[in-house]
């Protein structure tokens, strides 16, 4: 099969790298507006890769990379309930009702969010747990209650945490940490998880 006179070939090596996004990047693979890329902080291969979901240009924290479609779409996948857990900071004392509305959802212009768990951690911190994961859930809660996200970082998904990875860099996943998030993937290609 040819692409422009060039033959194409499937990628034998797969790569699953977790990355600690910092604020300030993006997750796509191009950016009209000249931002920068959080591709660009992970190790230069000749593999093409792209993110399992995203994180917005303001947040930060834990984001998967790989070159795996089956991987990325298993993971992504709503059915997937793979769990996501955030830490928030707000600029001012986050009430009560916002607790309750992130627990026992909320309606916001005709889109449904619900945490699977949302506590206080202090008056203006607090922890998420979010299984869907919609666009800018958290944002658009904190909105609809007049708070600001001052810091907004996702700490794990499913088994995978963020730890001490530092901001800005990335490394691969671990077997353990491939066979938890896919417990039924069997596959006999190659992957990267050095």
């Amino acid at each position: 099969m040819l692409l422009d006179g060039a033959p194409l070939s499937l990628e034998s090596r797969k790569i699953y790298l977790a990355l600690n996004k910092p604020p300030g990047y993006i997750c796509s693979s191009s950016d009209p507006q000249g931002r920068e890329l959080a591709l660009s902080l992970l190790p230069a291969g000749k593999e093409r890769l792209y993110s399992i979901g995203r994180l917005d240009y303001q947040s930060c924290g834990l984001i998967f990379f790989t070159n795996d479609g089956d991987f990325a779409n298993r993971l992504g996948h709503p059915s997937s309930q793979m769990e996501k857990e955030y830490i928030v900071e707000a600029t001012g004392v986050i009430p009560d009702e916002t607790i309750e509305a992130f627990i026992n959802g909320i309606t916001i212009e005709d889109v449904f969010y619900k945490a699977k768990l949302a506590e206080k951690t202090g008056r203006k911190s607090m922890r998420i747990i979010l299984v869907e994961g919609k666009n800018r859930e958290i944002r658009r809660v904190f909105s609809h209650f007049r708070l600001h996200p001052s810091l907004l970082r996702r700490v794990r998904i499913g088994s995978v945490q963020l730890g001490n990875l530092q901001e800005g860099t990335s490394r691969a996943l671990t077997e353990k940490e491939y066979s938890d998030l896919l417990p039924r993937t069997n596959t006999n290609k190659e992957k990267d998880l050095r």
